[in-house]
């Protein structure tokens, strides 16, 4: 399914087809029906994680074109599974959505300590950091994240968003983050929600 969904994007931008176009009336209403499916348990991870990948490799032959074609993109947005965590799935499918959606996606991977955060706010001055956790044991690290970016005087420059399975909108305005979404396809309406 992925290298179809990147032969069919190739086909469509050499017919002339426009790709901003072809991401947001095919693509993201794929992947936001993808989303719709995974919620109400017709899909499941393996599901989700294919329509994801099909997605990204889709978008590997338009995401130059994209860039071309306009230098303005929705924001950008820093992204990393928080430190001691290893779980990649659930952000992976926010990188792809966000993608999809317009947004340059810096993905830093797991287990990324503060100071990974930081540094990439300084360089590349981002409008949103977006940390996961999928462990009620890691949950903290984002607390720590937080404070280690507001001690680094950095935190007033992005909003923080935060996600992950045993991640509260309660814990969220407890540790001061902008926004929590609940899922991966809720992660693009919080990120435009954010940066308006």
């Amino acid at each position: 399914m992925p290298r179809l969904a990147k032969a069919a994007a190739e086909r469509v931008v050499s017919a002339g087809g426009d790709p901003l176009k072809l991401v947001q009336d095919f693509m993201m209403s794929a992947m936001a029906e993808a989303g719709r499916r995974f919620e109400s348990n017709e899909y499941f991870v393996p599901e989700l994680l294919l329509a994801a990948r099909a997605m990204k490799n889709a978008l590997e032959p338009i995401r130059p074109l994209l860039a071309a074609k306009s230098t303005q993109t929705a924001g950008c947005v820093v992204i990393g599974t928080v430190a001691g965590d290893l779980h990649d799935i659930g952000k992976n499918l926010v990188v792809a959505m966000l993608e999809g959606a317009g947004f340059e996606v810096l993905d830093l991977g797991v287990n990324v300590p503060p100071e990974k955060f930081i540094q990439t706010i300084k360089e590349k001055t981002p409008n949103i950091v977006a940390m996961s956790a999928l462990l009620t044991t890691t949950m903290p690290a984002m607390k720590t994240t937080i404070d280690a970016m507001k001690q680094a005087g950095v935190r007033d420059q992005v909003r923080v968003v935060i996600g992950g399975a045993p991640i509260t909108q309660k814990y969220a305005d407890e540790i001061g983050a902008d926004g929590y979404a609940g899922t991966a396809s809720g992660a693009v309406p919080l990120a435009k929600r954010v940066m308006s």
